[in-house]
């Protein structure tokens, strides 16, 4: 797998960021980006995206979700088919908030929250997104509270600013070796992409 130059499909423009910095780390090229209207759409794209994996690098970035589904369980269901070779096909669990809270010293000093709030597990959270909220119901920084939590009067469950505060946090303070401890699903992409880094400086 050539891991210089990549297609990116994501769900969203915080999925956007997570996926960003981690291609980042491994200093890989992102030359197109799909996506932004959601997981269904991702969903229709992904037969036709593993097809165009026969040739560029495609890395897409989902959510698992529920409780009910397993990784390897929705990859099947999305392809319908042998998976690529340079398909890269990354399974948040449960949510990519799961990844971005991971980073448990810096999210909790991001909400000016108690390290202890936050699990030590994040792939165990059921609903990461209502968690994320929680948390920043108690947070000391109105900023944080105004941006992240829905007002009263509102019809959405997340704040005007969710995406756009949670997506500065990941560019400029979400540390991937400190997350990678906290979440299982993240530390396997890491390696997954670290594996395929190293193997193409072999070769």
């Amino acid at each position: 797998m050539n891991l210089n130059n990549v297609i990116l499909a994501i769900e969203d423009r915080l999925s956007d960021a997570v996926a960003t910095k981690i291609l980042e780390k491994f200093d890989v090229e992102i030359v197109e980006r799909i996506g932004f209207q959601g997981k269904s759409d991702l969903e229709r794209k992904a037969p036709e995206l593993n097809r165009a994996a026969r040739g560029i690098t495609v890395f897409m970035l989902t959510d698992l979700d529920s409780s009910r589904e397993c990784p390897p369980g929705l990859i099947r269901s999305w392809i319908k088919g042998s998976l690529n070779p340079k398909f890269f096909f990354r399974v948040a669990v449960m949510e990519v908030e799961s990844w971005i809270i991971a980073d448990r010293i810096g999210f909790a000093a991001f909400l000016s929250i108690p390290l202890h709030r936050i699990p030590s597990s994040t792939d165990d959270i059921l609903n990461p997104k209502e968690f994320l909220i929680s948390l920043a119901r108690r947070s000391k920084r109105k900023i944080v509270r105004e941006a992240l939590v829905p007002t009263r009067d509102s019809t959405l469950s997340i704040g005007n600013q969710y995406n756009t505060l949670l997506s500065e946090f990941v560019q400029n303070h979400w540390d991937l070796e400190r997350a990678a401890t906290a979440s299982l699903s993240l530390k396997r992409t890491l390696d997954r992409l670290a594996q395929e880094k190293n193997a193409g400086t072999d070769q």
